[in-house]
């Protein structure tokens, strides 16, 4: 099954996505140290950076990022779209390793490749994306019984999340923030892309914007976004990213595509050798994620061990005098 053009518009906004996201946290981190060397740096509360050209520069890149990936969402589904959000990491190591100098171990460019792998292994056995001609039909998936219940159990688990565990819990188990921002993020993808559905018929002279159901699917982004910035945020300040990143991806891109599965039935058209390669690419930028998070750090602990220590047996000479 060749890849539909919708696909092909999908695919090409997600990747210029994960390019612009992935460089606009290099860009940033380079205004931030060039504001640090001159004021007080963000980490201890100074806003010197509001007036570097390099970080506005990064936001600039990361605004343009969400805005292509969330066009995306409009063409091609969320099990070909969410799982390349990886691929920004990709950029961020690759840049990172040559402008930021910070060393790229053997095994983070292993994890770069198995995530360009799995990958690539989405993209070519993806399902095609159903012709959808109106909002209403959007609205019709999300009020089907299956995605009703869905939807329920998140909202009950995120409910519990916050008003038991987040008091009792939150600083203690990250997978308390992670949990709330990743069970809302699946529903924020979905009524995204509805919305990015309605606005891409829009433009095309389709005017979805007299549907209630558009301005339902609006309140509901404005929403779940608000509630995943917040806890997200808490998260952030509460414990270390490099653990937050992985987990939080794994967390979100698994909820989203089993809630783009029960909504829009993402795998109804394919057979089980299609949805097996694309589980098979899916835990394969999993790995790839885990391994770049995990040894990030290698390389430049590595460059910073003394050189005596690589010698030690060799070069004392007591060590020589005592035998």
């Amino acid at each position: 099954m060749g890849i539909s053009s919708d696909n092909v518009h999908g695919l090409v906004l997600a990747l210029s996505s994960s390019v612009f996201i992935g460089s606009s946290f290099i860009v940033k981190k380079k205004g931030l140290k060039k504001a640090g060397s001159t004021g007080i740096r963000a980490g201890s509360g100074g806003y010197s950076y509001l007036y570097e050209p390099w970080w506005w520069a990064g936001m600039i890149a990361m605004i343009v990022g969400e805005i292509a990936n969330f066009a995306a969402y409009a063409y091609a589904p969320a099990i070909l779209v969410t799982p390349l959000g990886a691929l920004s990491i990709i950029f961020s190591a690759v840049l990172a390793h040559f402008i930021l100098e910070e060393k790229l171990h053997i095994f983070g460019v292993l994890g770069c490749i198995l995530c360009v792998v799995g990958s690539t292994s989405i993209v070519l056995h993806a399902p095609q994306e159903k012709d959808i001609e109106s909002v209403k039909e959007v609205w019709h998936l999300a009020t089907e019984p299956g995605f009703i219940v869905y939807t329920c159990i998140v909202l009950v688990l995120v409910f519990i999340l916050i008003f038991w565990f987040v008091p009792r819990y939150g600083q203690t188990h990250l997978i308390v923030y992670v949990g709330i921002c990743s069970l809302m993020g699946s529903l924020t993808v979905m009524s995204v892309k509805a919305l990015g559905i309605a606005l891409k018929l829009t433009f095309s002279g389709m005017n979805q914007f007299i549907y209630f159901q558009t301005w339902f699917f609006t309140i509901v982004v404005i929403f779940c976004c608000l509630l995943q910035l917040n806890y997200l945020n808490k998260a952030l300040d509460t414990f270390n990213t490099a653990v937050i990143s992985p987990v939080y991806y794994v967390m979100f891109t698994s909820l989203t595509i089993l809630a783009s599965i029960i909504m829009f039935k993402d795998w109804a058209s394919q057979n089980a050798s299609h949805i097996m390669t694309e589980l098979c690419g899916f835990v394969t930028i999993l790995s790839g994620t885990f391994l770049l998070h995990k040894t990030k750090d290698m390389g430049e602990s590595v460059s910073r061990e003394p050189p005596s220590n690589l010698s030690n047996g060799t070069s004392n000479p007591n060590n020589s005098s005592s035998e």
